[in-house]
């Protein structure tokens, strides 16, 4: 057992010494309520899903720091899909660009989801910046196998298990992303997968040593299940395979002892125990090609959970901008922006992240 977890555990303790088991679940909730909540949020659309229940699976998508940062508005065969500027990340993403790539995460679920239930239509990017459009109709339902994938994918932050994936499946994981303004590099070479890991190493290093990141990350960190299922929103600790712990207490262990060598080690367990890493670029550095990248990143996702894999973001070299041209150079990419890096293996199932109610970004 590390010091860190030897902490929470006499923390923990101590609590419970002071105030009784009761105590500590009133101010912690339960993982009992908290799958409860999960499972609604992820329940299965009905044949004829009112536009809510889309926009429900909608926030289901990828996005950074579990910020949902989308607003949605809907007329009678549009919806929009808008950035929520109120839920920027500066200090990580200074450009927005996780947050457009983010709205071209949401944008394929939705169209996912209404094509197959009745309402085909297509997306429209505003090349302006101002978000994207889904265009529909009354129509026959189109069906689409990775519609069963959105409720179960999740950003899974733990070690996998080491299996290498069959060729057959590399393959659909890049049909999948296959889009004309996107280009996807598939790595599963040790020798360049060990390369990813040094650059995560120096990114995560840089960006653990600037206090405006490590403040940002805190405020979107949800120590347990009651605050989680309150927020609707953020990284649940649980999610990661972290302890569950009172706010208070999870403040403390945060400022005391989140280090970035135990984050490097983390890190470096993680991509050793990868079966691969996939990198997407886009043509251009604009907000109408980062939604493109989000709706290739989701559709990738949604493919890697239909096979059966876990995947887990892992960014830093794409955010620390310094990083950017090694790893372009490491994917034969000189000269372009890297936008989104995943990890992918065989790995356990952990609880979902938490999401707001469709009510409150649907307007």
């Amino acid at each position: 057992m590390n010091r860190r977890s030897l902490l929470i555990g006499a923390g923990g303790a101590l609590l419970l010494a002071g105030a009784g088991t009761a105590a500590w679940t009133s101010s912690v909730g339960s993982m009992t309520a908290y799958d409860a909540y999960a499972s609604r949020v992820r329940a299965g659309l009905t044949t004829a899903p009112d536009i809510r229940d889309l926009v429900r699976y909608a926030t289901l998508a990828a996005n950074s720091h579990n910020t949902q940062p989308w607003r949605f508005h809907a007329s009678d065969s549009v919806i929009d899909i808008l950035p929520d500027s109120s839920r920027r990340t500066p200090a990580v993403d200074p450009d927005d660009h996780h947050l457009f790539v983010s709205l071209g995460c949401a944008a394929e679920n939705l169209s996912i989801a209404a094509a197959a239930t009745g309402r085909p239509g297509e997306i429209e990017i505003d090349l302006d910046g101002n978000g994207a459009r889904y265009v529909f109709s009354k129509g026959p339902a189109r069906s689409d196998p990775l519609l069963a994938a959105i409720p179960r994918r999740q950003s899974t932050r733990a070690e996998y298990d080491g299996r290498t994936v069959p060729a057959a499946g590399l393959s659909r994981l890049e049909l999948a992303a296959a889009r004309p303004k996107v280009r996807l590099v598939l790595l599963i070479d040790r020798a360049r997968i060990d390369r990813v890991r040094d650059l995560v190493i120096a990114g995560n290093s840089m960006q653990m040593a600037d206090p405006a990141f490590m403040r940002e990350l805190k405020r979107w960190v949800r120590f347990n299940p009651r605050s989680a299922m309150a927020s609707g929103d953020g990284l649940f600790s649980a999610a990661s395979g972290n302890p569950v712990l009172p706010t208070v207490l999870g403040d403390f262990v945060f400022d005391q002892f989140f280090r970035v060598g135990a984050e490097n080690d983390r890190y470096a367990r993680h991509l050793a125990s990868s079966a691969g890493v996939a990198v997407f670029l886009a043509e251009r550095e604009d907000k109408a090609h980062w939604i493109e990248v989000g709706r290739a990143c989701q559709r990738f996702a949604l493919t890697a959970t239909s096979l059966g894999l876990k995947h887990a973001f892992i960014n830093q070299p794409v955010e620390v901008t310094s990083l950017r041209p090694e790893l372009a150079a490491l994917v034969g990419e000189n000269g372009r922006r890297p936008d989104i890096i995943m990890r992918l293996g065989y790995g356990p199932d952990l609880p979902f992240s938490p999401r707001r109610p469709a009510e409150t970004v649907l307007a």
